[in-house]
């Protein structure tokens, strides 16, 4: 069927190509630099594996980003308990969870430490996850704790994905 299509790809229309990761797309570019009908069919065959190789490069590429807002949202929410508060454990959680993340931000720029960055931020979030799991669990109260806990396990998937593509 894709033999056919090939065949028959100067009558069929072609759509724009936009600049996306090569990993993603393939080398699927035309010299009009339009995506054929053929190339779309041909990204849709791809198995799920590939798929999700995709979606797990692009995390990589996110885990800085991550963990700066990580740092910065528990930093302010330390804050903002303490002076809400008075809470001194909350203080000191800030303060802790913002200075692990910007090392682990800072430790992910270059190649060499990108892999004790992300090692940082899994540790950092993995803590934080468990810490706002028994919060949770206690309080039964989805805010703050359920809220942070959903944060924390999203910083965790992207620190574990980018840890895991460094590995391989």
């Amino acid at each position: 069927m894709l033999t056919s299509l090939s065949l028959h790809s100067s009558i069929l229309p072609s759509f724009p190509f936009y600049s996306v990761s090569s990993q993603c797309l393939g080398s699927h570019r035309l010299s009009t630099g339009h995506l054929s009908l053929t190339t779309r069919i041909d990204k849709t065959v791809r198995t799920r594996a590939q798929r999700l190789r995709c979606h797990v490069s692009l995390l990589v590429d996110f885990a800085p980003t991550a963990s700066a807002a990580y740092g910065t949202l528990l930093l302010g929410g330390g804050l903002f308990a303490y002076l809400r508060s008075g809470s001194k454990g909350s203080i000191f959680g800030g303060l802790s969870g913002g200075a692990l993340m910007v090392a682990a931000y800072y430790l992910m720029q270059s190649v060499e430490t990108k892999g004790a960055g992300d090692a940082i931020g899994f540790g950092s979030a993995f803590l934080f996850a468990c810490v706002f799991g028994i919060r949770l669990y206690n309080t039964k109260k989805l805010v703050p704790s359920g809220l942070l806990l959903a944060l924390s396990l999203g910083a965790l998937t992207v620190f574990f994905s980018a840890y895991m593509q460094d590995k391989i």
